[in-house]
């Protein structure tokens, strides 16, 4: 009923997506090889700009990992790597401005951040439901037959891929405009300079280029199993 292409592009966006991880460690890299002016470490510019925005409920921790740096609105916590908390770096300082930029979303109900969290039950739901109806097509195929019927599969994975797709847009103007916040805060405070104001940007352009590639992966999948229904229809 599915056949490989499902195979073909998912491994089509996984390469797609860790050429630009790479590349995100990469200019990560290179921009941590060159020292802050204003010598200040990521948990510092952290700090300091959740307090010009009037956050002192928020914290800012050290957590284990690369690249693991986000901002959790369960416990207001900026959680930083500990490369990015101890930083002294462009690359360190626009992560850490990020983060902080998610929290100042949060503080103000930024409509885009409120409806992604508020997607985020349904987006687990969707994934346990598309684990379950694809495992029961590859090892109870008699069974699953008698259950649903290859019309009912396919709406109950266009349902969940459209619920993925929804939200992978939806993080793109979270994403964008949680950078847009850190650059122009970074820069408003003279935090870093023009050459470190680049790097800051080029940073976050990368880390945005994870979002987009896993939303179009999304809406790909989606207009798939669109099209092999509507054939089936045909």
């Amino acid at each position: 009923m599915i056949g490989f292409g499902p195979l073909l592009i998912t491994g089509f966006f996984m390469l797609v997506g860790w050429i630009v991880s790479s590349r995100l460690k990469g200019k990560f890299q290179q921009y941590s090889e060159v020292h802050l002016t204003k010598n200040l470490t990521g948990a510092e510019v952290a700090r300091l700009m959740l307090a010009d925005h009037g956050l002192s409920n928020v914290q800012v921790i050290s957590v284990e990992g690369q690249l693991t740096d986000h901002y959790n609105p369960a416990n207001k916590t900026v959680n930083l790597s500990e490369a990015v908390y101890h930083g002294r770096n462009a690359a360190a300082t626009a992560v850490a401005a990020h983060e902080c930029g998610h929290a100042v979303q949060h503080a103000k109900a930024y409509s885009m951040l409120e409806l992604r969290s508020a997607m985020v039950p349904i987006q687990n739901i969707s994934a346990k439901v598309i684990n379950f109806v694809f495992l029961a097509m590859m090892f109870g195929a008699f069974a699953f037959k008698s259950i649903f019927s290859p019309e009912l599969a396919l709406m109950i994975i266009i349902a969940c891929y459209g619920v993925f797709a929804l939200f992978a847009l939806i993080t793109l103007p979270v994403e964008f405009d949680a950078s847009k916040r850190a650059l122009a805060w970074i820069d408003n405070r003279g935090i870093v300079t023009r050459q470190e104001h680049d790097m800051a940007k080029d940073a976050l352009k990368w880390a945005a280029m994870t979002y987009v590639v896993a939303a179009i992966g999304a809406i790909t999948m989606l207009l798939y199993y669109v099209m092999i229904f509507l054939g089936r229809r045909d």
